[in-house]
């Protein structure tokens, strides 16, 4: 091998991609770059990076200095002097930078670019751990709580989670002839009133609203959803999502103190259950 005793040759991937290496170097880092995966991982970093880097290998060499014969003294110039004119100074340009040096900054940028991607992985990483352990911890924080209305209760969605810890008070009722069964959670708001619904015993396919109607017959829709056709809260259900009820967040621009109902109404307007608030 032919490179020079004071270059590392693993530094030589910049000036072979510069193409500022001899033949004889050329060659011997080509021989080097068949059985060596560092070498070759950084030339693959370097692959796109040939203009740019050509850019360096095509400055111009720094301006020959001034001819010592030549003397240009504007102070002691004749009168009527029509000598040649005085050469104009020609601006010198930094040589390219050696390979060695080069080298070392073309390492800097990997090493930077295999930080930013390891940084990236970390992220996709810690956002897939909250998505998949968040309904977990849910379940964790709320399990040992076997105070009041909350023993039991194992939330599954942030809206069955507000119904047990963070409504201020519950109402309910069961339609005599529908049978449909429901409660409404509420918690007072600056902006009116939040709202939980909780449905049981309810069977699809039906598009459904809670209405809340005010003590002056004022109606506001508070949410919608849509029943499928196992159902909701059905005791003997034939799935495990049919025997759970169904939670549902909702708001009203009303004050707790003006509602007066609540009523479960379907798209067309068929009652199916009514809670007095």
């Amino acid at each position: 091998m032919t490179m020079r005793e004071q270059e590392s040759i693993h530094d030589a991937v910049g000036a072979y991609v510069l193409g500022v290496l001899d033949d004889a170097d050329a060659s011997a880092f080509e021989m080097h770059l068949a059985g060596c995966d560092i070498c070759a991982a950084h030339l693959e970093e370097f692959s796109g990076m040939e203009p740019m880097l050509a850019m360096l290998a095509e400055a111009p060499a720094a301006a020959p200095a001034p001819d010592p014969t030549v003397v240009d003294l504007p102070g002691m110039r004749p009168a009527g002097w029509a000598g040649a004119p005085a050469p104009r100074p020609v601006p010198v340009v930094p040589a390219p930078p050696s390979p060695q040096v080069l080298g070392g900054l073309l390492d800097e940028v990997a090493a930077k670019r295999a930080a930013k991607r390891r940084r990236g992985m970390f992220l996709v990483a810690a956002a897939a751990a909250l998505i998949i352990g968040g309904p977990v911890a849910a379940v964790v924080l709320t399990d040992g709580d076997t105070g009041g209305n909350q023993a039991g209760a194992h939330p599954t969605s942030p809206a069955e989670d507000a119904f047990f810890n963070h409504m201020d008070e519950k109402i309910e009722a069961t339609d005599a002839t529908t049978r449909v069964s429901a409660a409404v959670g509420m918690e007072k708001k600056g902006w009116g009133t939040h709202t939980v619904l909780e449905l049981k015993n309810v069977k699809g396919p039906l598009k459904c609203n809670l209405i809340a109607v005010s003590k002056s017959g004022e109606e506001e829709i508070v949410t919608s959803w849509a029943v499928p056709k196992w159902g909701y809260g059905i005791e003997n259900g034939p799935t495990k999502a049919s025997k759970n009820p169904l939670y549902v967040h909702g708001g009203a621009a009303m004050d707790r103190e003006d509602i007066d109902r609540f009523e479960v109404r379907t798209f067309d307007n068929q009652k199916l259950v009514e809670i007095d608030a």
